[in-house]
């Protein structure tokens, strides 16, 4: 009889396509992968540590599932798992702990537990490795868009950020081990790829010298895989957008014109102090950049506010920086005071209420802005890839995103299926957010 697993994942894209490359390890081995409810043999947590609230969920999540099933085998793997091993190793819910670069040998962790019956902890020190963990994924969970790992480890070391230590240093994907599963999705019919990792932008900097391999040139390798009809990029650093970075990822019509730059402040003293290794007017310049060289591209981007010292003024010129560059999407974080970081020991720490009373202000122009970008839009083709079918007022419809990422809803028509990428003459929104038109055949 097979062992039931449920597996529950927390964090990142990175986390997420982790969590699915052991699952499809799990089912090769003979397990059957079960939903996360009681019932289960094994409960798998990849967990997370990004905030001390993520830790908190983390454990909460690992208490949950000794809870479902007192029996059960309970997993905890990933990035709370690297940087607290002493805790969850007092943790008498935790059963097997399995860090980063870990992941891999989930299989063989199972069977050296069952076969000693004693607490195991898998854990490597992380920062002294200079492996890349080698995971791959055939068939994703979203059906129409994979996510593909190139990349883990961030050298950066910004001072609000655990991720170099959960992570360790940047450790670069072969491009043909990148090219092998691509060509894989793209067999099973996946037409969007979405190239991710811890830090994106540091693709091929780990490699050895005469080795010349950058995120471009990977970009432009998958670009010629038959079968793969667009390429988007996970978030990068400000810094990589060179003359001839958005030159060659222009030239790649495969490449989507929506690209996340990682901001986090628009004020450069707070930059300063984050140790982001860029300034406000660095940034302007790189986003002008692709304004050259795409028509009208989606920007999006991270800002936190209430980071410590953060005066009123400091806020201010954030504000007017992104009310400047006029993002398509602006995700909001309230500094959140992480354990193990220098920002935590900073002086000028701000209250929540601050902290609250800004998000708010942020999240009031990124909706305009969000508006008034997907209204730039009416009146022009957009091409939709069709990802599921759901019922909108009464009606079927094809919910998709265009290559700028604008979400869209088309009605259900003969002809039509998921996972079909369709032109859509933009007229207007059946809700806030969600566009419609009508399809060219």
């Amino acid at each position: 009889m097979k062992k039931k697993v449920a597996l529950h994942n927390l964090g990142c894209k990175v986390n997420a396509y982790e969590a699915e490359a052991m699952q499809q390890l799990l089912e090769e081995a003979g397990y059957e992968i079960v939903p996360f409810e009681p019932g289960a043999d094994i409960y798998l947590i990849n967990t997370c540590t990004v905030t001390n609230i993520a830790d908190r969920k983390s454990r909460q999540m690992l208490h949950k599932a000794k809870k479902m099933n007192p029996e059960a085998i309970v997993v905890a793997a990933g990035c709370y798992a690297q940087t607290d091993t002493g805790k969850l190793e007092k943790d008498e819910t935790v059963d097997l702990i399995l860090g980063n670069n870990q992941k891999k040998n989930i299989v063989e962790a199972l069977a050296e537990y069952e076969e000693a019956h004693c607490k195991e902890t898998h854990v490597i020190k992380i920062n002294q490795t200079k492996e890349y963990e080698e995971l791959s994924i055939d068939s994703t969970a979203g059906h129409v868009r994979a996510y593909i790992k190139v990349q883990d480890g961030c050298n950066q070391f910004c001072t609000y950020c655990i991720i170099p230590y959960a992570r360790g240093r940047v450790r670069s994907r072969r491009k043909e081990d990148v090219l092998a599963e691509v060509r894989a999705l793209a067999d099973k019919g996946y037409k969007e790829i979405v190239l991710t990792g811890i830090h994106l932008s540091s693709y091929g900097v780990d490699f050895g010298k005469g080795e010349t391999e950058t995120l471009l040139t990977l970009i432009q390798a998958v670009h010629g895989i038959e079968g793969i009809e667009r390429i988007r990029l996970g978030s990068l650093e400000p810094g990589i957008v060179t003359e001839e970075f958005a030159a060659g990822i222009a030239a790649l019509p495969k490449v989507c014109p929506h690209f996340h730059l990682s901001l986090q402040s628009g004020c450069d003293r707070t930059l300063a102090r984050m140790n982001r290794r860029y300034n406000s007017g660095e940034y302007a310049q790189r986003c002008a950049l692709l304004r050259r060289y795409y028509e009208n591209p989606a920007f999006t981007t991270d800002v936190i506010v209430g980071f410590p010292m953060e005066t009123e003024e400091d806020f201010w010129e954030s504000y007017h920086f992104v009310d400047e560059i006029h993002f398509y999407e602006t995700h909001i974080f309230k500094y959140s005071r992480r354990r193990g970081t220098k920002a935590a020991a900073m002086e000028g720490q701000l209250t929540e209420a601050v902290k609250s009373e800004r998000s708010d202000k942020m999240l009031e122009l990124h909706d305009r802005h969000a508006s008034e970008y997907e209204e730039s839009m009416l009146g022009r083709k957009l091409e939709i890839l069709l990802e599921e079918e759901v019922m909108i007022n009464g009606k079927s419809c094809y919910i998709g995103h265009s290559r700028e990422y604008i979400k869209a809803a088309i009605e259900k028509q003969e002809g039509l299926k998921v996972n079909d990428i369709v032109t859509m003459q933009a007229s207007g929104f059946l809700e806030k957010h969600l566009m419609t038109g009508k399809v060219l055949l």
